[in-house]
């Protein structure tokens, strides 16, 4: 039983990981079942064993990738000895995330802009458990007085989910090729000396 359970989840992911390419090299909206079949090597009928539809792939990748993602980030922030080591390693495992498949990244900066009314729940739940990480770093922060403690922290969170969005979709768009994990240090530094003590 297990082993046709862990068959069914490959070949989930294998479909997933079709849709992401696919969307990223022809856009959501041009992009057809058919098209992520053949990337994945599996019949068109296939794909609905799994997904509804192409909107239901869709969220999917952003309930399945996002979940994924972010429990890297969580782990990455316990190993950190500090607030600001914690903030250090969030930022710099966010960029190295995104870096390390472009096409997810594609998705969803670009994607998910579009398409927002169709995976608003999925975002906003991704968005608010990011958020809550980002608050409890500042809040360690203010008790070890290396963060300002009059700051206002949904100010803080915009401003960290805002510039990391702002390097990402730069990076993406930018005509000269550069490793996007070579902003985290420059963009810490200047979160930090902007909310530091």
């Amino acid at each position: 039983m297990e082993e046709k359970e862990s068959r069914k989840n490959d070949k989930y992911e294998k479909i997933l990981e079709a849709a992401i390419k696919t969307f990223s090299k022809y856009g959501y909206y041009k992009s057809t079942v058919s098209q992520i079949a053949r990337e994945a090597g599996v019949a068109d009928g296939t794909i609905y064993l799994y997904f509804k539809n192409k909107d239901d792939i869709l969220k999917n990748f952003f309930n399945y990738k996002a979940r994924e993602v972010f429990s890297r980030f969580k782990e990455e922030v316990k190993t950190g000895k500090d607030a600001l080591d914690k903030l250090r390693r969030l930022v710099t495992c966010h960029l190295r995330a995104f870096e390390s498949n472009r096409e997810m990244a594609i998705v969803y900066e670009v994607e998910a802009r579009r398409r927002r009314h169709l995976i608003d729940d999925k975002i906003r739940e991704m968005s608010n458990m990011y958020q809550e990480l980002v608050k409890e770093i500042v809040e360690l922060g203010q008790k070890e007085n290396t963060i300002r403690k009059d700051l206002s922290v949904p100010l803080v969170k915009q401003l960290m989910v805002g510039a990391i969005d702002e390097v990402i979709t730069s990076w993406l768009y930018s005509s000269k090729k550069y490793s996007l994990s070579s902003m985290a240090e420059p963009l810490i530094d200047l979160i930090v000396k902007g909310i530091g003590k």
